[in-house]
């Protein structure tokens, strides 16, 4: 293994989240998010020969990583197409989904892809290079409100209307097509000392409305729901409160909008128990050892019987 695979993304609150899948023999297992493929070796490592192993990724780059093992099928597709796959792969039903929510470091360390403000580059930020808009299509085309929207409800910028503002009249002059000619417009907006917090909520609006990350994470937490045997494990780490918020959600009330409905007696109906009430978050030590961690969360639900 080269040094580029070895810091493609170094696996976030590991241990904690395999111990949470509670893996048995001749288990069915499903890995959403493989990326450098550090969850989904921990996964093989601890299962048994009867056990088989489902991880999903859409970006070619995951290909390198990918396992040589018979109980491993990789499969290239966005995470929201679960339910196809597992039926294509005559999956009936899953004994633990596990998903790792955040992006990879890969994806900030290169330039290329355009997710992080350190590097100039195309203005990408698409997961799957074969599909969809891009980072420089929607600040290029969406219309005003629209665009203020991104910055408010996915990158919660109090400044939003105004950043909208600016970058409409700005591409009237001239296109906006690499990280440069953004950073240029939106700079002159966030006081220095706040600076790299407030470009980074910037960022991640835009990551998440060019992957459409929120639909899909919605739709992978019904096809899991339906997917999982009673008795079965959701593991989910989180990155930002957007995310959380859904699993939260979906935990207490069986519903990715938290809608509480209510039994007879009052019970809330939802399928799920939590099995940790309190979220698992990074120790000290992982947070000095991987800074990119501090912000995550893990949450457990098992599936009611």
């Amino acid at each position: 293994m080269n040094e580029s695979e070895q810091t493609y993304h170094i696996p976030v609150l590991l241990n904690e989240s395999i111990d949470g899948m509670n893996l048995h023999p001749a288990g069915i297992y499903a890995d959403m998010t493989f990326g450098g493929g550090g969850h989904s070796k921990e996964i093989l490592r601890r299962m048994d020969k009867n056990s088989h192993l489902y991880s999903f990724d859409q970006d070619e780059d995951a290909e390198k990583n990918i396992v040589d093992d018979s109980r491993f099928t990789f499969v290239r597709s966005n995470f929201r197409y679960l339910h196809n796959f597992l039926r294509y792969y005559g999956v009936e039903e899953v004994d633990a989904i596990l998903a790792d929510l955040g992006v990879s470091s890969h994806h900030f360390d290169d330039s290329e892809r355009g997710f992080s403000f350190r590097f100039d580059g195309k203005l990408d930020m698409r997961m799957n290079k074969r599909a969809g808009m891009t980072a420089a299509d929607i600040v290029n085309n969406y219309e005003e409100e629209r665009l203020a929207n991104v910055f408010y409800l996915y990158g919660e910028l109090k400044n939003s209307r105004k950043l909208a503002s600016v970058l409409v009249k700005a591409r009237t002059q001239k296109q906006i097509v690499t990280i440069g000619d953004f950073l240029e417009i939106i700079k002159p907006l966030f006081g220095k000392e706040r600076e790299k917090k407030e470009l980074a909520k910037v960022f991640q609006a835009l990551r998440i409305e060019v992957n459409q990350e929120m639909e899909a994470l919605k739709e992978m937490l019904y096809a899991a729901t339906e997917a999982l045997k009673p008795g079965g494990r959701l593991v989910i780490i989180t990155y930002h409160s957007l995310e959380d918020r859904i699993v939260k959600n979906l935990i207490k009330t069986g519903n990715v909008e938290g809608k509480v409905e209510q039994d007879f007696f009052g019970n809330v109906q939802t399928p799920f128990r939590a099995v940790n009430n309190k979220v698992i978050v990074p120790s000290d030590e992982e947070i000095a050892r991987n800074p990119r961690s501090r912000s995550a969360k893990l949450r457990i639900a098992e599936k009611k019987e």
